[in-house]
This record gives C-alpha cells, sequence and structure tokens, in this order.
C-alpha cells in the first residue's frame, strides 16, 4: 500500500527488518533526531531515580494491541461507512467498535485481572474486580478525521498502574508510524530514540489543539491567553500533535474537553522525550478509574504538554493571569 504523505517534512525513510517491540513487525523507520543534551540528561535522572519497571510482557501486549487494532481500523479508512452519533453527539464507526472489542479481547486472554477502560464500552474490572493494573483505550482519537480520510488520527493505548500512566503507544497505521512511552526509558518513534526541543521564550512557540470549538467559558479566557503570547497557533491534529511534540517538531499542545482515554496513552510518550504533561493547573495526570467519577466528571480534563519545564510554567502563568487565580503549585 501506498503511504500517505506525512504531516512534517522529515529525510526519506530507510526500512530495515525488524522483530524489537515497540517497532512495527517487519520495518523501522529512520528519524533524524538532533542532539539535545538537556532533555537527554532529564531522562537519564528520570531513570536512575526510578526503581519501578513495567514488565516486558505488558510493553509486548501494548503493542499486539495496536496491531490488531490496525487490522481493524486500516480497512476501513477511506470507504464508505455508517456513522452513529454518541449521547454526546461525536460520532462512532464500525471501526471504532470492532477495534475496541478486539483489543479488550486480547487483556482478557492474556491477563484477566488486568482492568479494561475504553471509550466505546466504558470499564470493565478485573478477575475478582482488580485494577490495581489498567489499561485505557482509544481505538481512533480523531474518528471526525478519520472518516473524512485525513490521516492524523491514531490509536491509543495507556497503561495506568495504581492510577498513574506508566506505558503509553499512539500508533498512526496508515503513515506507520508508532511512538512508544515506558516509565523510566527513552520514547521511541518506530524504534528510535527521540526528544522534545527547548524552546527559547512562549513567544517563539508553535503550538496545537485540536479545534477552538473545544474551549468555551472558563476555558476560553486562558487558551486566548496563551494563544496570544505564542508564535504560532494552529489547530487540526488531535493526538497526533503530541507525537509530533515529543519528536521535537513543536513546542505545547494545550486542550481542554478531554476525557482520560483522549490524553493517558501520551503521559508516558512526552515525558519519556524530556517534555512536560499536566493538567491546566501543573498537577500530575492520574485517574483512579470508576464508572462513577466518569459520569460525575470527577477526571482532569484541561491539559498541556510542553516540550521543556520553562515554555510549560510561562504557558501556565499566562492562565493564571487571565483567570486572576494563582494556582496551588504541587508539592515535590
Amino acid at each position: 500500500m501506498a503511504l500517505a504523505s506525512a504531516a512534517v517534512a522529515t529525510p526519506a525513510p530507510s526500512w530495515r527488518a525488524t522483530n524489537r517491540v515497540g517497532e512495527r513487525v517487519g520495518m523501522t523507520f529512520s528519524v533524524a533526531t538532533r542532539s539535545r543534551p538537556r532533555a537527554a540528561a532529564r531522562r537519564s535522572v528520570a531513570a536512575a531515580a526510578s526503581s519501578f519497571e513495567v514488565p516486558a510482557e505488558y510493553v509486548a501486549l501494548a503493542a499486539d494491541l495496536v496491531d490488531a487494532a490496525a487490522r481493524i481500523t486500516v480497512k476501513h479508512f477511506r470507504t464508505p461507512l455508517e456513522i452513529d452519533d454518541k449521547n454526546d453527539a461525536s460520532p462512532v464507526t464500525i471501526a471504532d467498535k470492532g477495534a475496541e472489542a478486539a483489543m479488550r479481547a486480547l487483556v482478557r486472554e492474556r491477563f484477566p485481572t488486568h482492568a479494561i477502560f475504553g471509550e466505546e464500552e466504558g470499564i470493565e474490572l478485573g478477575e475478582g474486580g482488580s485494577q490495581e493494573w489498567t489499561w485505557v483505550f482509544d481505538p481512533i482519537d480523531g474518528t471526525k478525521s478519520f472518516i473524512t480520510g485525513k490521516p492524523l488520527w491514531g490509536t491509543l493505548v495507556a497503561l495506568l498502574h495504581d492510577g498513574e500512566p506508566v506505558l503509553g503507544v499512539l500508533d498512526q497505521p496508515v503513515l506507520k508510524e508508532r511512538w512508544v512511552g515506558v516509565k523510566g526509558q527513552p520514547s521511541t518513534l518506530n524504534g528510535e530514540a527521540i526528544s522534545t526541543r527547548g524552546c527559547k521564550s512562549l513567544g517563539d512557540a508553535y503550538m496545537y489543539s485540536t479545534t477552538p470549538y473545544m474551549f468555551e467559558g472558563d476555558n476560553l479566557t486562558p487558551y486566548k491567553e496563551v494563544a496570544k503570547h505564542v508564535k504560532v497557533p494552529m489547530f487540526g491534529c488531535d493526538c497526533y500533535a503530541y507525537g509530533l511534540l515529543a519528536a521535537g517538531h513543536c513546542d505545547l499542545v494545550i486542550e481542554a474537553d478531554l476525557k482520560p482515554y483522549d490524553y493517558m496513552a501520551l503521559v508516558p510518550i512526552i515525558k519519556g522525550a524530556g517534555g512536560v504533561f499536566t493538567d491546566w493547573k501543573g498537577r500530575e495526570l492520574r485517574w483512579e478509574g470508576s464508572q462513577e467519577a466518569l459520569a460525575a466528571g470527577k477526571f482532569q480534563g484541561e491539559v498541556i504538554a510542553a516540550g521543556d519545564a520553562e515554555t510549560h510554567a510561562a504557558a501556565i502563568k499566562r492562565m493564571e493571569m487571565a483567570l486572576g487565580v494563582y494556582f496551588v503549585k504541587p508539592e515535590k
């Protein structure tokens, strides 16, 4: 199948056979990266400070999950589809439902004590009511992009340990790009280590959000304050924007009106690339996982990801100034 053109210009791809976890089976995509000692140093310190390790079999399952989803989503991409509207008016297709069902079946088969939370079918506890380990799925993040033929949607798979996202995969099967983040390890794009880039100032930042319509009510003023101080505010990438940030192609992503399945997989990817990813108050992103909390809106729905700590802090400061409220900084 011919590949669609990537949104960002990159050197010519070099394909070689591989079977390493985290790479697309049978091929890898060589990506040129610039040396960024500061980001590399942050990753080394984080890795050294963490004694926690994600079991290798869980990382392998994450790769198998997005492969299973891709077998379903790709065959439906750019084909006539029946589109249903969910209760929140967002669209859903047979590809969304089929991909999530396939992923759930794999988790149940291999690790039946693990809990599952997916966009289409909700929360399912593991055997015995366990949820120490919880898989979080969004089979097609960017369904509107999917149904209109734009290949900037992605499949998101996260693994939470006691509410903390410790493993994340962003897979774009049409462009054949896969980002993997594992706590304590450098993030990768098709098996090659990646890193975010530093930004001289907020005024030099290229910023993404999915759509301006996600900002309304109390969320609109803080967004507009940041947007008018960055170099270029842009829209339209869904989860793909976070992949661009992790690979050093943009500087800031600010979004609102999200659910945990929209961003949990992206947290380890951004952090493992040397970036910062929190809610709008600077708090770490976590989700303990219950249907009641989700229904009551008790989750972090406004998020900000930045390539470096200085840009992150400058953006949050602008939000605080817009609201006239200065958030309590998290304890170290």
